[in-house]
């Protein structure tokens, strides 16, 4: 009797690991590592800012430098939330030293991903990771209503000498059939990595031709390198 109450107390056991492991191999990702809030996180990038205004007499003003993320120890944010420091760092070239620019804070909670930079709340990712979801980045600011989706989840991508095996495209905004603006914006991020490439550009034109600018402004990031600090 004793043996048979063993057997079955270890064919009970045998199953219960089985269900459980079952339901982790079932478990869906969600994609939560494509932020990258990873603390000592820090991805660095070359940067593009170019300033338009026809009015001034720098019409066309543009600046280079390079731009390093670092995910740093927890800070209460604007919201009363426990949130992760998101500090900047700035230098002309790999020739100069890493200069504190700015710090922001980044969060996960729910099924959203935030950061608050300069006092904006802004959505940046939502989970899980599907080209079903859409969302506004700007629900929590007072910025134009802003409709986000993914594309090319779960696809490999290749910068500036480095590869990504995962990466997912957030497209933020596509409005170019216009005569008077012109306004084109998305980000790719990389599992583990977080964002490693931005594409910003938002002006006024002439005449439908995106290459004849009045004002606006255009910003573009590509990571050069991460790692962990």
């Amino acid at each position: 009797m004793e043996s048979i109450r063993m057997n079955k107390l270890l064919f009970f056991c045998i199953l219960l690991l089985s269900v459980s492991c079952k339901k982790q191999e079932d478990a869906p990702d969600m994609g939560y590592s494509y932020f990258g809030l990873i603390p000592g996180r820090y991805v660095d990038y070359d940067v593009m800012e170019i300033d338009h205004d026809i009015t001034q007499f720098i019409q066309h003003d543009t600046m280079r430098y390079q731009l390093r993320t670092v995910i740093g120890d927890t800070i209460v944010d604007n919201s009363g939330r426990i949130a992760r420091r998101f500090y900047r760092y700035k230098r002309q070239n790999t020739n100069e030293n890493w200069s504190f620019s700015d710090l922001y804070t980044a969060i996960v909670e729910g099924n959203r991903a935030e950061i608050v930079e300069e006092n904006q709340r802004v959505i940046k990712l939502v989970f899980a990771v599907s080209k079903d979801n859409e969302w506004n980045m700007n629900a929590f600011n007072l910025g134009p209503n802003l409709t986000c989706n993914y594309i090319n989840i779960g696809l490999p991508f290749q910068i500036n000498n480095l590869s990504f095996s995962e990466t997912v495209r957030v497209e933020q905004e596509d409005f170019t059939n216009s005569f008077v603006d012109f306004r084109r914006k998305h980000e790719t991020y990389a599992k583990d990595v977080g964002l490693i490439q931005k594409y910003y550009k938002d002006l006024k034109i002439n005449n439908k031709d995106s290459l004849n600018i009045k004002s606006g402004k255009e910003l573009f990031y590509n990571c050069i390198g991460y790692g962990m600090q």
